[in-house]
């Protein structure tokens, strides 16, 4: 595979700066009950941005984190535990207006069947403001990432185009994990257009068929291919455009015409939830250090494999080791899960 044309400052500090939601997980011990007979839950840090965080850490990455927590025992877990994966927390804040970080409980009522109960009513992370955004902290990142959770309510979403902003003064790259979830949105309309804004703003844009939609709610025609969806935003920004099809892999679509289907990797599953992040993290490390689009695909594939067969989502993201070892292994035994388009 050769080198990809991606491009990320030599000169910035931090790898990466992910602002949005940090929230703590409950995950059911119990495993295909439902959760009303579920007894006991283990603890660990979730939502998407702080998981892919865990994960660029884990492969070796300087990490940085925007965010608010709550001024309680779980912030002061979720804050720990960053600290102790070497995230640097100085630009998270400690509420002290009584907003709470947000609960999510999960339950496995099957391999393929998951659900997740939110409690995100006054939670802390959606009330991150512009001011608490520094334009040095995003100015010394070679990539700002932003969830798309982060645009559902002010004065978060201000925050995250502010942070934007500077990242674009700045020629730090921006990607954009559209991660929907339907809580605190008012509507598809507004999700329409913050969505495309932000889209219309970033260089790497990832996620489902169906979140692509709600990105172009007033521009898609009927019928629309991928292939159109990924010409879209290369009129704007877009440097790199990943459509993922759940089961069916995901397609990588690269503004110079190439494209690269990959496969998932045959695993055992556990539950159905958190490979979208694993996902995420493998991939962009894979691109910063220099590897072809595609066998960053496969990275990214090869993670989610490993989490949706564990029990967690932010305390088994893989170190570099075990991602290589397990990708070699699967590829020994499956082939190649990249194809050129």
């Amino acid at each position: 595979m050769v080198k990809n044309e991606l491009s990320f400052s030599k000169e910035k500090e931090m790898d990466i700066v992910l602002i949005g939601r940090v929230a703590v997980d409950l995950n059911s011990n119990e495993i295909h009950v439902p959760m009303e007979e579920t007894k006991t839950f283990t603890k660990y840090v979730g939502g998407s941005p702080a998981n892919i965080a865990i994960g660029m850490a884990r492969l070796g990455n300087k990490v940085g984190f925007i965010g608010r927590v709550s001024d309680d025992q779980f912030g002061r877990f979720v804050t720990t535990y960053f600290k102790n994966e070497n995230i640097d927390t100085s630009n998270i804040v400690i509420d002290d207006n009584g907003a709470k970080t947000g609960l999510t409980f999960t339950e496995i009522k099957s391999p393929t069947e998951s659900s997740i109960l939110m409690y995100r009513e006054g939670v802390a992370d959606l009330e991150i403001s512009p001011e608490d955004v520094s334009e040095e902290y995003v100015k010394n990142a070679k990539i700002l990432l932003i969830s798309g959770t982060a645009l559902s309510k002010s004065p978060s979403r201000e925050a995250c185009f502010v942070a934007m902003e500077y990242a674009i003064k700045h020629d730090v790259k921006i990607i954009f994990d559209i991660d929907y979830r339907p809580y605190s949105w008012q509507s598809e309309k507004e999700i329409g257009v913050y969505y495309s804004l932000a889209a219309q703003m970033s260089h790497i844009i990832i996620g489902s068929k169906e979140e692509f939609a709600l990105c172009e709610m007033f521009m898609a025609n009927e019928n629309e291919t991928d292939e159109d969806t990924a010409n879209r935003w290369f009129g704007y920004k877009a440097e790199v455009v990943v459509i993922k099809h759940g089961g069916d892999g995901s397609i990588g679509y690269v503004n110079n015409g190439d494209k690269y289907k990959v496969s998932i990797f045959p695993v055992e599953l556990l539950k159905s939830f958190g490979g979208g992040d694993a996902y995420a993290s493998a991939f962009i490390h894979s691109l910063m250090k220099g590897k072809d689009i595609g066998e960053s695909l496969e990275y990214g594939s090869a993670s989610a494999a490993m989490l949706v067969s564990s029990h967690s989502c932010s305390d088994a993201m893989p170190v570099v080791e075990a991602l290589e070892e397990f990708t070699n292994e699967a590829k020994e035994k499956y082939g190649s899960m990249i194809e050129k388009l």
